[in-house]
């Protein structure tokens, strides 16, 4: 199963608009996740997400807490982003606990628990960057267990809601002359010295999937494609995407880079995917990319089934 997808919670999307419902779910049994700076609070030295309780928390100015979802127990989980708290009145809470990215853990945290964390981060990034309205500039304020947010104008009241940005994302093989299949990877610039990934970019409005598939391998490697299949979708909530992977047919086989795009893109076989490291090894030779990522599961989908 990919990372990041697994949401174990029930998000009680029919529950949370209810103001005493949501009092309620802030209980003594109660579990809050800490977002600060778009960092996840870990118990120190550890991969394991660190869960405050509700005492911990409760002299917290609690009004802009996000409501994640009930665990298998029937208890809240909630996110509180605290990058603005005052350090002396953070630093008791975090004793024996770090803030960390989940990525620098990726893999190494339990699928579950990442889900659960990438939920709370990226819901905290957006409530951070849509403080205002996008219709008349005032300011917005956030309702629905932080689900939504509405405009204070009361001429306008205009509600947002949490935006995620589909990007489609695609391993393109081709059969060439000598008979082996090869698959189009690329790399930019800045990645770790060596490491290629699958090509990717967002859906501009207005195209399908597919199409937006065959224009970004046209435009980044200058390859033409058909027979665009899609495989698994991924939540890449860093800061607020989703992962849609795709499997492409190559018709041409020419590859022309946009160095705006790319710095680099070739063709590989499996047989010269079996000699790459991974992408936190040091050194200058070939890499693929980090293991909790729809790209990393996409090459070795195709690498290990011929």
């Amino acid at each position: 199963m990919l990372h990041y997808s697994n949401m174990p919670l029930d998000r009680g999307s029919n529950f949370r608009k209810d103001p005493s419902w949501l009092k309620a779910q802030m209980s003594a049994q109660s579990k809050w996740v800490l977002v600060k700076n778009n960092q996840t609070l870990f118990i120190k030295d550890t991969p394991k997400v660190s869960y405050l309780t509700y005492q911990q928390v409760a002299h917290l100015d609690l009004t802009s807490a996000i409501f994640v979802g009930l665990n298998n127990a029937k208890h809240g989980v909630f996110a509180l982003d605290v990058s603005d708290l005052d350090e002396s009145v953070l630093s008791p809470l975090i004793e024996g606990a770090q803030f960390f990215d989940i990525r620098q853990y990726g893999p190494q945290v339990t699928i579950k628990y990442a889900s659960i964390a990438a939920l709370a981060r990226g819901l905290c990034y957006w409530h951070a960057t849509h403080r205002f309205c996008g219709r008349c500039g005032s300011k917005n304020r956030s309702v629905e267990a932080g689900h939504s947010r509405v405009c204070e104008n009361e001429n306008c009241k205009h509600p947002t809601f949490p935006r995620t940005d589909p990007a489609v994302i695609m391993v393109v093989t081709k059969v060439f002359a000598d008979g082996v299949e090869r698959c189009l990877l690329g790399r930019q610039a800045a990645w770790p010295t060596g490491m290629y990934s699958s090509l990717a970019g967002f859906v501009d409005p207005g195209e399908t999937l597919e199409q937006a598939v065959a224009r970004e391998v046209k435009e980044e490697a200058g390859i033409e494609v058909d027979n665009v299949r899609y495989v698994a979708s991924q939540p890449w909530p860093f800061p607020s995407s989703i992962m849609l992977g795709f499997f492409a047919q190559a018709t041409s086989e020419q590859i022309n880079v946009d160095k705006e795009e790319l710095d680099d893109a070739k063709w590989f076989s499996r047989e010269d995917l079996e000699q790459f490291g991974n992408w936190h090894e040091e050194g200058e030779h070939l890499k693929l990319p980090r293991t909790d990522s729809i790209s990393r599961y996409l090459i070795e989908h195709w690498r290990t089934n011929p």
